[in-house]
């Protein structure tokens, strides 16, 4: 959700409204049945391309309650037997493709609408989790 949102506070990251999000995003609105390469559309403010849409990422945490408190960036539990997804799909409407819209499965489970983005840290940079003691 935080790469999604790239800084932003709407329901999509381009604002909140559809009609803008067709600039971003395959949906069942404009994806004519099935999905497409990466990067045809634009890219979010932080030059993430198909953060909306297009096919379902797996995320690396599992399903579970968020904290009770205000939190950034919350993490999921590290183990279980569903894990989250989020993005939306070629084959769904544009309210599942929102920012904040997740959902979780098992990820041995194979559709065409199901993908996941490589996440690299870039060089000279230690992720957070490695700074944390």
């Amino acid at each position: 959700e935080y790469s999604c949102r790239a800084g932003s506070i709407s329901v999509y990251s381009c604002g909140d409204k559809v009609k803008p999000l067709m600039d971003y995003a395959w949906f069942s609105k404009n994806s004519a049945g099935k999905s497409h390469p990466v990067g045809e559309k634009k890219p979010n403010r932080w030059g993430l391309y198909d953060m909306h849409g297009n096919v379902w990422e797996f995320c690396q945490d599992y399903t579970g309650n968020y904290p009770a408190d205000a939190a950034t960036d919350p993490k999921g539990p590290n183990e279980g037997y569903n894990r989250v997804y989020r993005g939306g799909s070629w084959t769904f409407y544009a309210d599942v493709c929102r920012s904040a819209h997740r959902s979780g499965r098992n990820p041995s489970t194979r559709m065409a609408t199901y993908g996941f983005r490589i996440a690299l840290t870039p060089p000279g940079k230690q992720p957070a989790s490695a700074t944390r003691e």
